[in-house]
């Protein structure tokens, strides 16, 4: 006699029950959650643009001061992969929704610690000081998050929709950064004495609604049963197997490898186009610098579209076959865009930012979400995913706007920059040539794929 499923349920094409109620929750609790994760990378990111030169580092000259500012900005994406190994241990064993709550709150927490600091002339070397340790406290939980939604969404969602599903985290991604986008546009509104004296504390302080809101959705989470099920399996076997962790780098070394592999060319491009641009505007072109979160804004808009119709081309045409569309768009991008950055003509600044947006920073990811989770085997899948992001993430974004900043001033120019691009891209894109097709993979099997 065959199970009676509810109303609430349906039947993923596996054998496997979807929970709708969880579902909802799951995808509003991914894209909000991430929404605060990027809110919090964009705000802080837009302010090493634009002001924390003027407030951390008053003893620099310009330049030197947005160098130091990438700098610190580089140290949360160090702290990342430390933040990935502490929790996909946990994310494995305890459950996704625990690790998705506790990031939650240490990222939130210290955003919000951040607009609390003394300046530069207030605490001396203090204030950079402290700016750094609330830094790495944010990449900490940002280890684990991204990773986290990913993963509980691949596993809730049917198996023809994983590719949509798990591409809302990052239109969440793309509404946070349209968020701080939208307060710093708010922030720079006001007089310059009163932007640094306390409207940039203001822009910080704001996370905490966000946090708020995403707490309530992921407080209602449940885990997918498939994820159950391997948990209770591994409970009898514990003490006869490896923990995930050091499963990754054992039987799980190829999924690791292919995911650190395709994550890494996006990511670089990403934080090139959503961070270093804004800088390269303001003091290489000459720009003026409200026009630079206005172009993030537009940006981001034209991101939430990106993540979710590449996540959907991907359930319809393969993983494969986008990942490799959008890695070969990337490949030729990065000289015509800074060409028309140079220009200085606000319309092309724009349409660069929306192009970096819709295939760099957001077609990459939303057509990879669902295949970084496929990948792995049910036994480390959480930890193969958070550590395969986080370690790629320090090597590409995470130095990418400091190590852009300093091609720029050794090469009096952007070619530099431009041939960095365009080899870690070369990276992703053979990457995603010799990777297997995992659409409908079942994701109870423990094999990798």
């Amino acid at each position: 006699m065959s199970e009676q499923r509810t109303p609430a349920q349906l039947d993923d094409g596996s054998g496997n029950t979807v929970d709708r109620r969880n579902l909802h929750t799951a995808a509003w609790g991914g894209t909000v959650g991430t929404a605060l994760e990027q809110y919090d990378f964009v705000i802080y990111g837009t302010a090493t643009a634009i002001i924390f030169n003027k407030i951390f580092f008053t003893g620099a000259s310009p330049a030197v001061g947005v160098l130091a500012g990438f700098a610190t900005y580089a140290v949360g994406f160090a702290a990342r992969p430390l933040g990935g190994l502490f929790f996909s241990r946990y994310g494995d064993r305890l459950g996704r929704k625990f690790v998705l709550v506790a990031t939650l709150f240490l990222m939130g927490v210290a955003t919000f610690l951040i607009g609390a600091l003394p300046t530069y002339d207030q605490a001396g070397l203090l204030a950079p000081a402290l700016l750094v340790v609330l830094r790495l406290l944010q990449g900490f939980g940002a280890g684990a998050e991204q990773a986290g939604g990913v993963v509980l969404l691949t596993e809730v969602a049917p198996r023809d929709a994983r590719g949509r599903y798990a591409s809302l985290v990052f239109v969440g991604a793309s509404a946070g950064t349209a968020l701080g986008a939208v307060v710093w546009i708010l922030a720079q509104r006001l007089p310059e004495d009163q932007l640094l004296s306390w409207g940039w504390r203001a822009v910080f302080f704001s996370s905490i609604f966000v946090t708020f809101a995403a707490y309530l959705l992921r407080r209602q989470l449940r885990d997918a049963p498939v994820f159950e099920r391997a948990k209770e399996e591994q409970a009898r076997e514990r003490e006869h197997l490896p923990s995930p962790i050091a499963s990754v780098f054992t039987s799980g070394l190829r999924p690791f490898l292919r995911t650190f592999a395709l994550n890494i060319g996006g990511n670089t491009h990403s934080y090139i186009f959503q961070v270093f641009m804004g800088s390269y505007l303001i003091n290489t072109v000459g720009v003026d610098d409200k026009l630079v979160p206005q172009a993030l804004l537009v940006g981001a808009l034209f991101g939430c579209v990106s993540a979710f119709v590449t996540g959907a081309l991907t359930d319809r045409f393969g993983r494969r076959q986008v990942i490799i569309t959008v890695a070969a768009v990337l490949l030729v991008l990065p000289a015509p865009a800074f060409w028309m950055l140079d220009t200085g003509r606000p319309a092309l600044v724009v349409l660069v930012i929306v192009l970096g947006f819709v295939f760099a920073a957001y077609g990459t990811v939303g057509s990879q979400a669902a295949a970084f989770a496929e990948l792995s085997g049910s036994r480390h899948r959480y930890a193969g995913v958070a550590l395969g992001r986080e370690f790629s993430s320090v090597l590409g974004g995470g130095i990418a706007p400091f190590v852009s900043g300093l091609l720029v001033q050794l090469f009096a120019g952007w070619i530099g920059v431009v041939v960095y691009m365009t080899a870690i891209m070369a990276v992703t894109l053979v990457t995603a040539i010799r990777m297997p097709e995992t659409r409908g993979r079942d994701l109870a099997l423990e094999a990798d794929a």
